[in-house]
């Protein structure tokens, strides 16, 4: 039985952080809604409180009974968990419009197994408007900053360990946040750290098998990281009885096609490939919406799965490559998270084909499902691919989408990947991509004036793509491949750098 530690989520922008940090140590995580009800399992070691966007004295403030859950498991609370739980017990927290926010140093006051082996005046990163003025009775000060005398405390009560603390240990600039959170996870839950890619890999597979038993799977492949590890996954435990179908939408990038076909080839996946290039160009021709966009490619490619999925025997299960991210993005907490855009993973083909779900890599992030995939022994081409989105380069060309602007868009696309990778910088960015802008503007080539289209180099830094920072290339690489996709490909004339993050930006322009 595979240890866990349980996240409630009270909207707090940095939860998904708190999962990456306790997955880090080799020890498996589940983030749930605050107000979900926590089962009795013997499997769970304990819970952590994350932050939250709400003050503790908010009449509609996220609540949970922190004391029944301090009399059955260890509890670490941050930031608002801390409040939350001093509050609970007796506390007393004021409100301000004012937020504390940025870097200070964590002055221990009596030594504890949480802040074993961490520095004094270690740096820490405070986030929040609440501030707790009085300790509930029983509680202990572990440590204090210049302005706030409860930076961390525990309860030394009846019942299991709890913990709060006022500063986010999970973000990079607390500098030994991870140190903490490992204290808490081992020598306050006894946690084995025994969760690893070699240890998901046999559990899921048996899992696999379990649930799947002699029934057969179908799966739309894409080409990318999740989908292909999902595959490998499912393949591994019922060989043959996996049948894959890859689209071709048009909208790939160049030469995609045939080389993710040869290489699930390699792999010894059973996958179809259907040319659907024509279907698709006639279905999007006049649209402009991105959304409309999304929307067309999401439903003819269903039509087309269905189509072909219709003429195999016998076909009980679904599986997708959903991971964690399109999970959480999928489910509110209490208002958190929204759905930024549709052709989401989550849901789509279910409710047209009426099969049951297998989504094996559905509680993995993305470099945890690249980390399995190398453990699979899957190809460090296709291993490494940046994210591509499911339209393809449909939400890469502002506007109408047609043939002769895919084509342009394939060869300055292809030109920009290819240079990173020359250029040792290709695994050093998380996704790069190429966008064609409804922009004309003039240039000169030799003797001749021109007016071509412009188009937009992207290139960002990230651990999961739900914050991106632009990618800050060298000069001369930008110099480089803007002169190369001037040169080689008719019908652009300039090209510009994006350099928004996310948020505010998305990563995809549409």
């Amino acid at each position: 039985m595979t240890e866990k530690i349980l996240i409630l989520d009270f909207g707090s922008q940095y939860t998904q952080l708190i999962a990456r940090s306790v997955r880090e140590a080799n020890v498996y995580c589940e983030i749930i809604p605050y107000h979900q009800k926590i089962n009795p399992d013997p499997s769970v070691k304990g819970i952590i409180l994350s932050g939250s966007p709400s003050s503790v004295n908010d009449k509609t403030a996220p609540l949970v009974d922190v004391k029944a859950i301090h009399h059955s498991l260890p509890i670490l609370g941050i930031c608002y968990g801390a409040q939350l739980t001093a509050r609970e017990f007796g506390g007393k927290v004021a409100s301000s419009s004012k937020r504390e926010y940025g870097r200070a140093l964590l002055s221990k006051v009596k030594e504890d197994v949480l802040l074993q082996d961490v520095s004094n005046l270690s740096q820490v990163w405070m986030s929040h408007a609440d501030t707790i003025l009085e300790l509930p009775a029983g509680f202990d000060v572990l440590a204090t900053t210049e302005s706030i005398p409860y930076a961390a405390f525990k309860n030394n009560g009846e019942g299991f360990p709890l913990y709060c603390l006022q500063f986010h240990p999970e973000v990079y600039h607390t500098i030994e946040g991870k140190k903490i959170i490992r204290n808490f996870l081992v020598e306050v839950c006894k946690c084995s750290q025994d969760w690893t890619p070699a240890h998901f890999i046999n559990d899921t597979v048996e899992q696999l098998k379990n649930k799947i038993g002699k029934k057969k799977v179908i799966m739309a492949l894409s080409g990318g990281v999740d989908s292909t590890v999902a595959a490998t996954l499912i393949h591994k435990a019922i060989g043959k009885r996996l049948s894959g179908i890859f689209v071709d939408n048009g909208v790939l990038r160049k030469n995609e096609f045939q080389e993710v076909l040869d290489a699930y080839k390699r792999i010894g996946l059973n996958v179809l490939g259907i040319d659907a290039k024509k279907i698709f160009y006639k279905k999007l021709k006049g649209k402009t919406d991105p959304e409309e966009k999304r929307r067309t490619i999401g439903k003819l490619f269903i039509k087309i799965f269905l189509r072909e999925a219709e003429k195999l025997d016998g076909i009980d299960l679904l599986g997708q490559g959903t991971i964690y991210p399109d999970v959480i993005e999928s489910v509110s907490v209490h208002g958190p998270s929204m759905t930024i855009k549709s052709h989401h993973n989550v849901g789509g083909l279910p409710k047209k084909m009426k099969l049951g779900l297998v989504e094996p890599l559905r509680f993995l992030f993305k470099d945890e499902v690249r980390r399995v995939g190398k453990e699979l022994g899957i190809p460090e081409d296709l291993l490494q691919r940046h994210p591509f989105p499911g339209p393809g380069l449909a939400i890469r060309i502002l506007g109408e989408v047609n043939p002769e602007k895919v084509k342009l868009l394939q060869q300055a696309d292809h030109l920009y990947t290819q240079a990173l990778k020359d250029h040792k910088l290709y695994g050093s960015v998380w996704q790069a991509g190429a966008i064609l802008l409804p922009v004309k503007s003039v240039g000169v080539m030799g003797d001749e004036r021109t007016y071509e289209y412009t188009l937009a180099l992207r290139a960002v830094t990230s651990v999961d793509g739900m914050t991106a920072d632009w990618a800050h290339l060298p000069y001369d690489f930008l110099a480089q491949i803007s002169s190369d996709i001037i040169n080689q490909v008719k019908g652009i004339n300039r090209v510009v750098y994006d350099i928004s993050s996310k948020p505010p930006a998305t990563i995809e322009w549409e």
